[in-house]
């Protein structure tokens, strides 16, 4: 039989005196029956023995009422969180249901305590407490503020109470978690307090004889200490007097944990450490003149003592991203020792000691990225309604942009909001992305397209007859998914072609056919394909087959090679004569027709317009009888016309156009890296086209130049002059 819980009349006591504490602090805040409700509600708990002494053998009750102590005097929450405090235990235990909150003591409270059972679901799935995933993951999960807050004002009031547990091992997993988790939390949200408080009692159960090292030599150095304190306050405190300042000064002894801290890193003893104490002066000055007030201090200080100047750090100017403001600096004391100061109002005293808490009562700091974002807009929400009850409206920009789930091993992975079954698939390990067929959400099986949400324990299944399609690309979010399925999807690819590339050529072997690769090329333009890839990817996919890529291969090489039906016969009077024994005919077959029947004629092409075969051209008669050919849009044509009309005669071009002619391009654009090589590329890819020569300037972001190129028809030119001009930076392309 279970035993009955037991409540002392020591513990009677303090819990009482507690209740009226808060009842002190918190007596506008609460409704009428709220406190005789639970009251009834923690009576009925106890004798009905629904409640349970943890693993310390600690009364829940006693120390649900010491953590609202906390919540309230330390962080400065409020009526609904100290009710959600003291009834969420209740709750989790079947006593009371959520709907039963909701009616007796409203919303807030029953969002609160469904946001803390939400986080102990968390706990169940051991995770590892010390990732930066982890601590994300309970802002995001707890969607209330206060749900944190409350965590840690719990985890501060847990570390004091198990001094002396019996329990080791319980005791060394609770101060763990405080130094790897509640530690982080509260300095992310400034108390320092209750952030420096985590930090020494963890030091203080992890490793107890270097925290008793340093409390017993700070206590044995503790007089000394206070009388140099006194020595070097004493005359600052006269001239910042006789500056006109109000203020008062604190010397305050470094944490045990940070001197812990500062031994491990520089590698030395206690007496190593020559920084352990710190000296502030708080400011009572207005709003306005604070600024001004606090470098009148360190002004006054930095001329008795000397400063420091690489341990200045101005948290005054631009604050810290929690709101800390205040001035830092470390000058040489009385026997040449560093003293830091920091200099600040008691505006800023009461923001660095209490956090969060004290920024519902001063304007908050604007700031930037990620965390530090969410936590100013929480800021401005307080300010809003200068309680934590706006809070009920508040949802985490953190909340929305990222989710974290649990691997069945309790390991946390972070992803973008909107990831699926198979982004995160892909992040356990490319092969078992390849081969994901689905998976399991908190045991329940689903398919790979299924949406992820924060806190899932998320499980994958596999095949090995599975494929990487086209269409996953759509189903995830992550790029690092998406790369690894681009990287997969070109793989198959590779193999694919590879496969379709030898069928294809043991098909054309078994017909006895050669393939010509110039032959491929224009049927695979025939067939629709831009890429040779795709075409293959078709044929390996048997959406193409061999036999009719044989047949249509056959007969574009028949054309191609004019082996197709021949021709009908032509009568002689339809074929021009070509004087063989001319000297331009001999070296290429481009025959040009003058004046109709004229043939055989000393001609040269014109070196003003460099016409080449396929140019509308006309002959011009020069003086010593020979004959130019110039283009018909050459810029000297319209003067010859008016002039010389005479001896223009008409010109065509005839044969078959296999001359090499040298034209000049003229080339204008955005001087950007690599245009040059842009440029040549694209000439360099055409075999018919050979490049001569290259001259480019630069000048203010532009450049111009010349292209000398050898081709031998127009329809060519005129198809690199289109191909010039795409090339990105490329404005202008110009036939000189």
């Amino acid at each position: 039989m279970e035993d009955k819980f037991i409540y002392t009349d020591k513990e009677r006591k303090l819990s009482y005196q507690i209740l009226d504490e808060l009842k002190d602090t918190l007596d506008k805040s609460f409704l009428e029956n709220d406190l005789p409700m639970l009251q009834v509600q923690l009576k009925d708990s106890v004798a009905k023995n629904t409640i349970h002494r943890n693993v310390f053998g600690l009364n829940p009750i006693l120390c649900s009422l010491q953590t609202a102590a906390i919540a309230v005097k330390d962080i400065g929450l409020k009526r609904d969180s100290v009710i959600a405090i003291l009834l969420h235990q209740s709750v989790q235990d079947g006593y009371i249901t959520l709907e039963d909150i909701d009616n007796r003591f409203g919303k807030s409270v029953a969002k609160i305590i469904h946001g803390l059972i939400r986080i102990q679901t968390l706990y169940q799935k051991n995770p590892i407490i010390e990732s930066e995933n982890f601590r994300n993951l309970l802002l995001s999960f707890a969607e209330d503020m206060r749900v944190i807050l409350i965590m840690i004002a719990d985890r501060v009031n847990l570390m004091r109470q198990i001094r002396d547990a019996e329990d080791k091992e319980a005791q060394h997993k609770v101060a763990e978690e405080a130094s790897y988790l509640y530690a982080p939390l509260a300095h992310k949200l400034g108390l320092y307090q209750l952030k420096r408080e985590l930090e020494d009692l963890s030091l203080k159960y992890l490793e107890h004889d270097a925290y008793y090292l340093i409390k017993d030599k700070l206590n044995a150095t503790k007089a000394s200490r206070d009388a140099y304190i006194n020595q070097f306050i004493a005359p600052v405190r006269e001239r910042l007097t006789a500056g006109g300042l109000r203020f008062h000064i604190k010397g305050r002894t470094k944490s045990i944990h940070s001197i812990w801290q500062k031994m491990k890193k520089q590698k030395c003893g206690f007496e190593g450490i020559y920084d352990l104490f710190a000296i502030r002066i708080i400011l009572d000055a207005p709003l306005e003149k604070e600024k001004i007030q606090c470098w009148q201090a360190y002004s006054i200080v930095t001329d008795m003592y000397q400063p420091n100047p690489k341990r200045l750090r101005d948290w005054l100017s631009v604050p810290k991203s929690n709101g800390y403001e205040c001035l830092h600096i470390t000058v040489l004391g009385p026997e040449k020792k560093w003293v830091e100061v920091q200099i600040r109002t008691e505006r800023m005293d009461e923001i660095a000691e209490h956090g969060l808490a004290a920024h519902w009562r001063y304007k908050g700091i604007k700031e930037e990225g990620g965390l530090d974002d969410w936590l100013a807009s929480i800021r401005a929400a307080l300010e809003a309604g200068d309680n934590l009850e706006v809070m009920d409206q508040f949802k985490s920009d953190l909340y929305e942009k990222e989710i974290y789930v649990f691997t069945p091993k309790g390991d946390l992975l972070k992803f973008p909001k909107g990831a699926t079954i198979l982004d995160f698939a892909y992040h356990i390990h490319s092969k078992v992305g390849n081969q994901c067929v689905g998976g399991k959400i908190n045991a329940k099986n689903v398919s790979l397209r299924t949406e992820l949400h924060s806190g899932d324990t998320v499980e994958i299944l596999t095949s090995a007859t599975q494929k990487p399609k086209a269409e996953w690309l759509k189903i995830v979010k992550s790029s690092r998914a998406k790369a690894k399925i681009r990287l997969a999807l070109k793989e198959t690819q590779i193999k694919d072609g590879l496969y379709a590339k030898e069928l294809l050529e043991r098909r054309f072997k078994n017909k006895k056919i050669e393939i010509e690769e110039s032959t491929m090329g224009h049927l695979l333009r025939k067939l629709g394909f831009k890429e040779v890839s795709e075409f293959y990817k078709q044929v390996a996919d048997e959406k193409l087959d061999p036999n009719y890529i044989i047949e249509e291969y056959q007969k574009v090489y028949n054309h191609d090679h004019n082996l197709n039906q021949p021709k009908e016969t032509e009568s002689a009077e339809n074929f021009e004569f070509e004087n063989p024994t001319n000297e331009f005919l001999k070296k290429n077959d481009d025959v040009l027709v003058i004046d109709k029947n004229l043939k055989g004629l000393d001609f040269s092409l014109a070196k003003c317009c460099h016409p080449i075969y396929g140019d509308p051209v006309f002959g011009f008669v020069t003086v010593n009888g020979g004959i130019k050919i110039h283009r018909t849009d050459c810029p000297n044509a319209p003067e010859m016309r008016k002039r010389f009309g005479y001896r223009i005669v008409k010109a065509r071009w005839s044969g078959k156009g296999s001359s090499q002619y040298a034209i000049t391009l003229r080339v204008i654009g955005n001087d950007d890296i690599g245009i040059v090589s842009n440029i040549t590329n694209v000439i360099s890819k055409d075999e018919k086209i050979v490049m001569r020569s290259i001259n480019i300037d630069s000048h203010d972001g532009l450049f111009s130049g010349n292209l000398v190129v050898l081709l031998d028809d127009n329809s060519k030119l005129n198809m690199l002059i289109k191909k010039l001009r795409t090339v990105k930076g490329v404005k202008q392309v110009t036939r000189i």
